[in-house]
């Protein structure tokens, strides 16, 4: 299911980054005390009492600047505010009510979302007289905050939690394969899904990013049931949009927690891009099935080894994700678009696939024969046993004599092992090193 989402949104240098840092536990936004730092929208992921969330950061509203850079910052708070479930609306106690958070308001009202009002900058015991002008905003009880300090910060979260959507059963089952289409703007997502239903069933057009929202497209093929997630970005027409809103990340987020199989659309005639690999990095974080979908092929000059060049540099950029399989089809000319389904359902059985304890120890202890962990300051590392304690990712805890003596490198020379013997095609596999307690 898709995890909740909360915009931090407010004018300029009130606190938004230093906040949003504070609760991703990361220094991913830039914080300085200079207006307009923060200007395109940042992602993170948290969790808070055990939920887990997504966080976006806004650049300041200011709402009288005609600078082009500043119209395009509102655009990004008001496409976050959009995609948001929770918004936290942060002021300055040091400021006091300006004309501007009064203009932030009124666009927060027409939101219709639930809005926390957080007062920032409140620093010491003194300065918390200094939140009821905040009440005239009309969100009722301001929470008092200090970024810098971190004090009221869970106060802001606990009355986040509370406002977020019921998590329901997942709507389509469990026999149903839910696949994610995620690319950058015009690789053809939606022209793809088109040639997997064989009927125009969404908007096709030339315009990159036409497709507004998340479109989910159930059908059946041989027998098996599957829902298409098009996830086509939200770039509209016009300079602002143009120069500010790539592809929506925090939609494509959203695709990728709900299915089971993410096909990563790679523009064939462009090829690979760095934004691509930021896209693929979503599923792969995530824990999904994976398969690399190259369109556009129909119209790639090729050779005999055209194909396996561009493979191999799939390989070579996305070194993180060379369990995934590559299929090159043309959306246009529905050339081999047949092979999708098949290998999704391959990489879904994959997926979804568990290894009884005693295959799964034989392997790794003769992985461990082959090749013993390293020694750190005298101490080797002893694996124990390890079992499988979840699919989807499959998720192999290894219980060892020290977790710290645990080199990423031999973790991934157990990985390897792993898939040799089992294959795991099209899906990331986690290792969970735990310390073997006395009682086991």
């Amino acid at each position: 299911m898709a995890r909740p989402v909360i915009a931090i949104v407010g004018r300029a240098n009130v606190g938004k980054s230093t906040i949003f840092n504070r609760i991703i536990g990361d220094n991913l936004a830039i914080v300085e005390d200079k207006p307009g730092i923060t200007r395109d929208r940042l992602y993170g992921r948290s969790e808070w009492n055990g939920l887990p969330f997504n966080i976006i950061d806004t650049g300041g509203i200011e709402v009288f600047e005609s600078d082009e850079l500043l119209k395009s910052v509102r655009v990004q708070a008001e496409l976050a505010i959009e995609e948001a479930d929770v918004i936290i609306f942060i002021t300055d106690a040091k400021i006091g009510v300006t004309s501007d958070d009064e203009e932030v308001a009124k666009l927060l009202y027409r939101s219709k979302k639930p809005i926390i009002l957080a007062v920032n900058k409140v620093d010491n015991i003194q300065m918390h007289n200094e939140i009821y002008e905040f009440y005239q905003l009309g969100f009722g009880e301001p929470i008092a905050i200090s970024g810098a300090h971190g004090t009221g910060v869970g106060d802001l979260l606990d009355a986040a939690v509370l406002l977020f959507p019921e998590i329901g059963e997942d709507e389509y089952g469990e026999d149903v394969i839910k696949v994610a289409l995620i690319g950058r703007p015009n690789v053809g997502k939606s022209s793809l899904v088109n040639a997997l239903l064989g009927e125009e069933r969404v908007i096709v057009s030339n315009v990159a990013g036409t497709t507004r929202d998340a479109i989910d497209t159930p059908f059946e093929y041989e027998g098996q049931k599957y829902v298409l997630i098009d996830t086509a970005g939200m770039r509209k027409r016009g300079k602002v949009y143009e120069n500010t809103e790539k592809y929506s990340v925090m939609r494509a987020l959203k695709a990728i927690e709900r299915a089971d199989v993410v096909l990563v659309v790679i523009n064939g005639e462009e090829g690979i891009i760095e934004q691509d690999k930021h896209i693929a990095g979503y599923s792969h974080e995530a824990g999904k099935a994976a398969i690399f979908v190259v369109n556009k092929w129909d119209i790639v000059e090729k050779d005999e080894k055209t194909l396996q060049k561009f493979s191999q540099t799939i390989k070579d950029h996305f070194l993180f994700m060379t369990y995934a399989p590559h299929v090159f089809v043309s959306a246009l000319t529905k050339q081999r678009i047949h092979k999708i389904l098949p290998v999704v359902n391959l990489v879904s059985e994959q997926h979804n696939m568990r290894i009884a304890t005693h295959i799964l120890n034989d392997v790794l202890m003769d992985a461990v024969a082959i090749n013993l962990p390293p020694t750190d300051k005298g101490k080797r590392m002893k694996l124990n046993y390890a079992t499988q304690v979840a699919v989807k990712p499959p998720t192999f805890v290894l219980f060892v004599n020290d977790p710290e003596l645990m080199h990423f490198s031999y973790e991934r020379y157990l990985e390897n092992k792993v898939r040799a013997a089992f294959t795991f095609e099209g899906t990331p596999v986690r290792f969970v090193v735990r310390k073997k307690s006395s009682e086991e």
